[in-house]
């Protein structure tokens, strides 16, 4: 007597213990992205997302609770792209993350995204603080870095007390993440290298004048 074989579904009880997949992760923010540009935040589904990345609905939601966060961590995703290269002096460094930033508010899937989530967290406490923690507050680590690198070469004055420094460093990020989204976004002007050039000659004579003050 042969023993029957189980019925092969190997895949199904394994799936619920697996690790999250970074490939799935990755494809989910970029439909989500995607049928942001396509639907606007309104008609935005997980179900169309889900569909789009190719993914069960079910795993959406065991990651995301909800068409808010999920729209968030797409948005995070982007700005995680953001670098600051060593250019060799305070000057340089301001002036080649304020184009690269603003070349990430020109694509399509940054600006429709930000500003749908933006909009909606008006209303949302929660929504706010999720924005601050996973876009705002992980940003500000190229104030950070600038800055260290700036007190490294001389350019800026080391400063002794950590609570100050953080106040600085949030002064700094809201001074210029605030000034390119409006130029960009709310004025829709060019942010070129021109203008680049000028805002961080006023920026850096505001720093100088405060750190001698």
């Amino acid at each position: 007597m042969v023993t029957p074989m189980p019925h092969p579904t190997p895949d199904r009880p394994a799936r619920t213990g697996r690790p999250r997949s970074q490939e799935a992760d990755a494809a989910i923010l970029a439909a989500t992205r995607e049928a942001l540009v396509e639907l606007g935040w309104s008609k935005l589904t997980l179900g169309d997302v889900a569909t789009r990345a190719g993914v069960a609905k079910t795993t959406l939601y065991r990651r995301w609770a909800g068409k808010n966060e999920l729209v968030v961590d797409a948005v995070a995703e982007l700005f995680d792209e953001l670098e600051l290269p060593d250019r060799g002096s305070l000057a340089a460094d301001v002036e080649g993350v304020v184009l690269q930033f603003a070349a990430l508010l020109g694509r399509p899937e940054t600006r429709t995204a930000l500003m749908a989530v933006v909009a909606e967290s008006t209303g949302d406490e929660a929504l706010r603080a999720r924005i601050r923690s996973s876009i705002v507050d992980r940003q500000k680590r190229l104030v950070l870095e600038g800055r260290g690198r700036a007190q490294e070469r001389g350019e800026l004055p080391a400063e002794e007390d950590p609570e100050t420094a953080a106040r600085t460093a949030d002064l700094i990020f809201d001074v210029v993440a605030g000034a390119v989204v409006h130029r960009s976004l709310v004025s829709c002007e060019p942010v070129d290298a021109e203008w680049a050039h000028r805002f961080t000659a006023l920026l850096l004579g505001g720093l100088t004048a405060a750190a001698h003050s």
